[in-house]
């Protein structure tokens, strides 16, 4: 007897587990985090991302916060660029800020969401609710991740 394959979850239920999974969270603002995953999934959107790349911006802190494992993103049915896309944009501990932006430019569909989620992460909005120590090193750090990517300043 043959297994069948596993249907891919639908967009509506990769957004439902990444909202479920970072339910407690918050932001540096103190704002719901799951605003943040869906900002950064409809920034996907707006600039052309597929239906895997707005599946991988529902997910893409995921397994960085600790909200998913690993184990989760290996088992669950997503496709393989999906998933792909999710370790690259997955920060590892001691990671070089070079080596991250290398693993990002190298996998397809990753660069676009990353993309998505440093221009909700520098918004100035977002940015101006918090102390002018934090705000500067942020808009610093985000600054220097675009022009590794290879990305032009907003």
């Amino acid at each position: 007897m043959t297994e069948t394959p596993h249907p891919h979850l639908s967009l509506a239920e990769v957004e439902a587990v990444a909202r479920a999974a970072h339910a407690r969270q918050t932001d540096k603002a103190g704002r719901p985090y799951t605003e943040h995953l869906s900002a950064v999934a409809e920034g996907v959107r707006a600039r052309g991302g597929d239906e895997e790349q707005i599946a991988a911006a529902w997910l893409h802190d995921a397994v960085e916060d600790d909200a998913l494992s690993e184990r989760w993103l290996e088992e669950a049915a997503l496709s393989c660029r999906t998933k792909d896309i999710v370790r690259a944009v997955t920060k590892r501990a001691g990671e070089p800020p070079e080596a991250y932006a290398a693993r990002i430019r190298a996998t397809d569909g990753a660069l676009l969401v990353k993309e998505a989620d440093l221009a909700h992460n520098a918004d100035p909005g977002r940015l101006a609710v918090l102390d002018e120590a934090t705000r500067k090193r942020l808009t610093e750090k985000y600054a220097r991740m675009r022009a590794l990517l290879g990305l032009s300043a907003e």
